[in-house]
Formats: structure tokens, C-alpha cells, sequence
């Protein structure tokens, strides 16, 4: 089964990224609320993919991708960002994010991104 990290700093797009997850045979195996959290869960939960807002406090998702980045080359990111990001996405995907999605959630998008971060 693939485990993912879904990180948001809002608590109710948590629950709806890990609604469709789970209702599609993904393991959510941890969440974090800020990109610190991330960078901490990845190291200690190594899951398959994460799903990253951008926009979060104590370390935004660009900061967090880049630090994940560094010390797992391989990891599989995809971005989350609210409509209007577009400069932040672009930032995102040269940081070495794999995908984006943008809010409100599409289950179709979010597992076409999850799909295409796998390959």
C-alpha cells in the first residue's frame, strides 16, 4: 500500500485530502500542520508521497520541499495551493515538487498527481 504525509495548516483540508486518500487504497500515515512538522514526519515516517500546501506558518511548503529534498532526493512531493499561486507552484516544481493540485480539492486531480508522482 502507498503511505502518504498530507501536510496543511488547515485542519478541514487534512481531513478532506485524507478522505480521498484513504477511499482510494492510500495509507495516510501522518499529517502536519506547518513545514517543520513535515520535514520532521518525513524523516521519521519515510512515506511514499507527500502532499504539501505552500502556504503554511513557521515554514512555508517551498522551504519544507527543499529541505525534504536534501536529504531524500527521491522523495515524492505534490503541491497544494490555493487558486492565484501560480508563481509559488513554479517555485514548487523548480524545488523538485512532482505535481500540484490546486484548492478546492478535485478527488479526480488528486489521484491523477499521485499517479503521476509514482511513475
Amino acid at each position: 500500500m502507498v503511505t502518504v504525509l498530507v501536510v496543511d495548516d488547515a485542519g478541514f483540508m487534512r481531513l478532506v485530502m485524507k478522505d480521498i486518500l484513504e477511499k482510494n487504497g492510500y495509507e495516510v500515515v501522518g499529517e502536519a500542520e506547518n513545514g517543520a512538522e513535515a520535514v520532521e514526519q518525513y524523516t521519521r515516517l519515510k512515506p511514499d508521497i507527500v502532499t504539501m500546501d505552500i502556504t503554511m506558518p513557521v515554514m512555508d511548503g517551498i522551504e519544507a520541499v527543499q529541505h525534504i529534498r536534501e536529504s531524500d532526493p527521491g522523495a515524492r512531493i505534490i503541491m497544494c495551493s490555493a487558486m492565484g499561486q501560480q508563481q509559488m507552484v513554479v517555485k514548487a516544481i523548480r524545488a523538485g515538487a512532482k505535481d500540484f493540485v490546486v484548492k478546492p480539492f478535485h478527488r479526480e486531480r488528486v489521484l491523477k498527481a499521485l499517479e503521476n508522482a509514482l511513475v
